[in-house]
């Protein structure tokens, strides 16, 4: 039997997004702390993402070149026409699904940076107080620097779609070369 528990004492909503803010946390200080966490652990999740898609291809790099290497005079010709192929198929199915997460990755960072600037122009204070430290200054909190970080976790999957793609089609033009040459 279930049952359904009411409180009889309800907290009224927050009227506008300053008053749970301001709730939530207590200096500008706890903001930032908890933005720098945000981004920590969705850059570690999009790392995570990275390193799992490159161990999978380079995986698929060596089956490639191991079937390629296929020199059996029965069946070696079809093996090294259809494996290869279905191998590279494969590495572009794989880029194109990995894409979606590491982009989704990418643009939750640049949330969290956007509104960790936002919170130092807010704040003229302890944005000044955050420009003299040595170790942060406005160039490490930019847009641009950011995404430079990302560049290469959001070029990867592209990366290695055309590079499927070229081996397929190497290894397709190889083999029909060979076999019409015969």
């Amino acid at each position: 039997m279930s049952r359904i528990i009411i409180s009889s004492d309800p907290e009224p909503p927050a009227e506008n997004g300053e008053v749970s803010d301001s709730m939530m946390f207590g200096t500008p200080k706890e903001r930032l702390d908890f933005y720098r966490r945000e981004i920590q652990y969705e850059t570690n999740l999009m790392a995570d993402r990275t390193n799992a898609y490159l161990a999978a291809q380079s995986f698929l790099v060596i089956a490639y070149a191991s079937s390629m290497a296929n020199a059996n005079p029965g069946w070696g010709d079809l093996f090294t026409l259809v494996v290869p192929t279905l191998l590279a198929l494969l590495g572009i199915v794989s880029s194109l699904n990995a894409w979606p997460g590491i982009r989704a990755s990418a643009a939750i960072i640049g949330h969290w940076h956007f509104k960790q600037e936002q919170l130092l122009r807010s704040e003229p204070r302890f944005g000044h107080a955050y420009d003299e430290s040595p170790l942060f200054s406005e160039h490490e909190s930019s847009q641009d620097s950011y995404y430079k970080s990302l560049r290469f976790s959001l070029r990867s999957p592209w990366m290695f779609t055309v590079f499927w793609a070229g081996l397929g089609a190497f290894s397709v033009w190889l083999q029909l070369s060979s076999t019409t040459k015969v």
